[in-house]
């Protein structure tokens, strides 16, 4: 058991325990958001579940609170400022507080460097990284007003070095290296409200949006990663929870990398 700069006695559950906080999770209603979702959920977190699809959200939500929290399905454009807005005003109104936003809402767009068109390149940032900036900055208006908050962004391994021509999205890679140093300087500027940014940087994880390049390059994949394996169904869960809960209180602007040491090679 330990004890905090105030005298209160803390011990390791309690760092973990998310019992009453709220979380809002962009793209949480598959794959790796939901993931993440159901991480936090199993500790006590309530839930704001949005998407472009309100439909698998609300499934999702329906699903969840059998967990034993309370959890809410919206939809939700994360390149839309308004649209933003509406979600923070639907958390509010719902729970009165926001002390976690996870921005995990993104795409992907495959073509070689020279045939990529403009229209997609810009989708690509527009939903990775103005998503990410856009959530970031209208929840953190709340979190700034509390004096506390967790903002987890999701960005990837492909943010972190190149790739080989076969996998042809440099838009994908361009977008997840910007989310990383989005993170890093949004933690510099407001590290004085109390409010811990980091990322989590996954690598291959079955997903419906990477399945058909998990397929075709499956042994090539598995080559370079040290576990000879892909991330599963419960691998997020820990980094998430982690980021999300005062466990981390002392983390900021750190890229916390889940790709069973495929960075290491």
């Amino acid at each position: 058991m330990l004890l905090t700069t105030e005298g209160h006695a803390v011990n390791a559950k309690q760092l973990f325990d998310l019992t009453g906080r709220v979380a809002i999770i962009t793209g949480g209603s598959i794959g790796l958001g939901r993931q993440m979702a159901e991480g936090l959920a199993e500790m006590g977190a309530h839930l704001v579940l949005c998407a472009r699809k309100a439909e698998r959200c609300q499934q999702a939500a329906e699903e969840l609170q059998h967990l034993g929290v309370k959890a809410i399905a919206r939809a939700c454009d994360v390149k839309n400022q308004t649209s933003v807005r509406e979600i923070v005003d639907a958390t509010l109104s719902e729970f009165g507080r926001i002390d976690i936003l996870i921005n995990n809402a993104g795409i992907s767009w495959g073509a070689p460097v020279e045939q990529m068109r403009l229209e997609d390149w810009t989708k690509v940032i527009e939903t990775n990284l103005t998503g990410t900036f856009l959530c970031a900055q209208e929840v953190g208006k709340i979190m700034i007003r509390e004096g506390r908050g967790k903002i987890i962004n999701i960005a990837s391994v492909a943010g972190i070095g190149g790739a080989p021509p076969e996998l042809p999205a440099i838009g994908y890679h361009a977008s997840k290296g910007g989310v990383i140093a989005f993170t890093k300087d949004l933690a510099c500027k407001w590290a004085m409200h109390n409010i811990q940014v980091n990322a989590i940087a996954p690598g291959w994880f079955p997903t419906h949006m990477s399945n058909r390049i998990i397929e075709q390059h499956r042994e090539l994949f598995l080559s370079h990663i040290p576990l000879h394996r892909f991330g599963n169904d419960h691998d997020l869960k820990g980094a998430a929870v982690f980021l999300a809960s005062d466990a981390s209180n002392y983390v900021t602007g750190h890229v916390l990398v889940v790709d069973g040491g495929q960075s290491a090679w």
